[in-house]
């Protein structure tokens, strides 16, 4: 199981949550969608006031737009709100106060290390799909050119790899002993 980049004093004296980034293209599809669904994910695991999580795209054409469509409705059908979302773009500088950035593509990850210049020290900007456990380093894929089913197969894939993140992140921001927190 992947490890999430410590950046914690192991005492539990840093009070700011871990800050995760999710980021796609438009930041209308994917990583709103990874986004809702971490973010519930880490409420299940008593994590929510730990992590913040935000999302981003690369691209800024849709900067302020709700959540495709789509991608809102597929949410709704599992029971998780999308309606919140606005799009945001994801700026030079934006790295250092993340403590993960996550890609959902390699032309996400490769626009994030121009925009970073490379930053990506101790493994914070990484692919979305690291902690997917049934294909790790697989690309999430852009479902917005195709139809509904697109949205279902990437939804299936951010419940496996949200598990999977959550998980790492209990283990990192909750070690033995400080469960109680």
């Amino acid at each position: 199981m992947p490890a999430v980049p410590p950046q914690r004093p192991a005492d539990g004296s840093d009070p700011r949550p871990y800050r995760i980034a999710m980021v796609c293209l438009g930041n209308i599809c994917r990583s709103p969608m990874a986004q809702v669904v971490v973010e519930s994910r880490l409420a299940e695991a008593g994590l929510a006031e730990l992590v913040s999580v935000d999302s981003s795209g690369t691209g800024g054409w849709h900067v302020g737009d709700p959540m495709d469509h789509r991608a809102a409705a597929t949410l709704s059908s599992y029971g998780y709100d999308g309606t919140r979302h606005r799009a945001r773009q994801f700026t030079r500088g934006w790295d250092a106060s993340y403590d993960l950035v996550l890609a959902m593509d390699e032309g996400n990850l490769a626009d994030l290390r121009a925009l970073t210049g490379g930053a990506g020290e101790a493994g914070r900007l990484r692919l979305f799909r690291d902690f997917d456990p049934d294909d790790p380093g697989a690309a999430v894929p852009d479902p917005y050119y195709g139809g509904g089913d697109g949205f279902e197969e990437v939804l299936r894939m951010v419940d496996r790899s949200a598990d999977t993140l959550v998980a790492a992140l209990t283990r990192e921001l909750l070690p033995a002993g400080r469960a109680d927190r």
